[in-house]
């Protein structure tokens, strides 16, 4: 799939493009330089056509900390790119990080467009043929907050990419994700027992996903294995938390993501920021804790369980798998909860079952009031799979608590075997 990153200096609206691209508010938008300072990812639908995108921070050459920080993450969002989108203020002049943002793409050899941004009127897209003394071939005027020439801009993205196509090999594919030098390539070769990926103690070996096709007790699954870092160098060292995006590529392509965690090191935000990925994108979730030859406390199953119930309290349904790639003690658990996950993702209840379990949840236990208006469940219906998405015809979905949906889903998986999959309530109005 095309990979897109936005490049600009502060404030000259990126995030506000990003936002239009994706349809909703996942970049942080203020009047402020310097405020995006993580790369956000997305991904963007345009008339059937599917490419992802890179926000990044404003780039400003600076020897602070926070500026070298923010260099690194474009640098690495520009060396994913295939095409960069370098954005510039429309209302005020070039100025000194406009030429060496400049000077920078010039190095890339890649496509670049200059994205003029705040034009929102006739006049100001007359003077937009200053902009072309940057030396980039395309100039397109828009206004993001205006949605102005946006259209006209994802015409020329898309220009070269197919239309999406629904007919996919209904076959398992899953991934691993996760940290670089958790194991991931280890558990590759573990599992194909035989050594076809590289394996090193130096975090980021792997350059390129690789999916690799294998039977498995008959039966034919995919396996993608995700990249790490490309490039080594002092610019790389520490950019672990920008190393996103070959994990997203991998996500989208897989039915079910297996999380890697370290048993040496523990789980740190980051893995809960890629376990997250995971479930926003609808995904399947195993959650193998490796390494656990370097375990010696007799007492540390315990804790390790009671720690993963704390801090993947928002995937509680995710099956946790402990073995050791290295030794290949305890590998045979790993692909059983893959299959089982997958199963799960793919599940069609009948509707005579659904409402029957709802009725009786119903029942036990009523929906609170609100203003004396209490929340009725008429009818219950799966629209979709993978993952399994549910339907409420009630009469006011308003009246929906954020407690009492949770306690239906709990329902639901008291009465389904749903383990390894997220699933989705959608509330509708009756008349809807």
């Amino acid at each position: 799939m095309k990979t897109v990153c936005l490049i600009g200096r502060p404030n000259t609206g990126k995030s506000s493009l990003f936002n239009r691209f994706v349809g909703e508010d996942k970049s942080i938008i203020l009047d402020m330089p310097g405020i995006t300072r993580d790369r956000i990812y997305g991904t963007v639908t345009y008339k059937n056509k599917t490419f992802h995108i890179i926000d990044t921070g404003g780039l400003e050459f600076g020897e602070d900390n926070f500026q070298k920080d923010i260099l690194a993450q474009a640098t690495f969002a520009i060396d994913e790119a295939d095409l960069i989108l370098f954005v510039v203020d429309g209302k005020t002049e070039l100025n000194q990080s406009d030429y060496q943002i400049r000077d920078l793409l010039h190095k890339t050899n890649k496509e670049v467009i200059v994205v003029v941004n705040k034009i929102d009127n006739e006049k100001r897209e007359e003077e937009i043929y200053r902009f072309y003394e940057l030396g980039f071939e395309h100039v397109i005027p828009v206004s993001a907050a205006h949605k102005i020439g946006v259209n006209v801009l994802l015409d020329k993205i898309t220009e070269d990419l197919a239309e999406d196509t629904e007919e996919e090999e209904q076959i398992c594919k899953f991934c691993f994700i996760g940290r670089p030098n958790v194991g991931k390539s280890s558990l590759v070769n573990a599992i194909l027992n035989k050594e076809r990926a590289i394996v090193s103690d130096i975090a980021g070996t792997t350059r390129d996903a690789t999916d690799t096709r294998f039977k498995y007790h008959g039966e034919d699954y995919i396996m993608i294995d995700t990249a790490g870092m490309r490039k080594k160098g002092r610019i790389y060292e520490s950019i672990e938390k920008y190393s996103l995006l070959r994990s997203l590529k991998a996500i989208e392509r897989s039915d079910v993501c297996v999380l890697v965690i370290d048993a040496e090191e523990g789980i740190i935000e980051h893995d809960k920021h890629i376990a997250g990925m995971a479930i926003e994108s609808g995904k399947a979730l195993v959650i193998c804790v490796n390494k656990w030859d370097t375990v010696e406390d007799e007492n540390a199953l315990k804790t390790w369980k009671e720690k993963l119930k704390y801090e993947f309290q928002f995937a509680t349904y995710a099956k946790v798998v402990f073995l050791s790639a290295k030794t290949k003690k305890r590998i045979s658990t790993l692909m059983p909860e893959i299959i089982s996950a997958y199963e799960n993702h793919q599940k069609q209840i009948p509707t005579s079952t659904l409402n029957s379990i709802i009725e009786d949840a119903t029942n036990l236990h009523e929906a609170p009031s609100y203003r004396g208006r209490r929340l009725k469940i008429y009818f219950v219906s799966q629209e979709g799979s993978e993952p399994p998405k549910f339907t409420f015809s009630v009469n006011d979905k308003g009246l929906v608590h954020f407690s009492y949906e949770r306690y239906l889903e709990n329902k639901l998986r008291e009465n389904i075997d749903l383990t390894g999959t997220p699933i989705i309530l959608k509330f509708k109005n009756k008349e809807e």
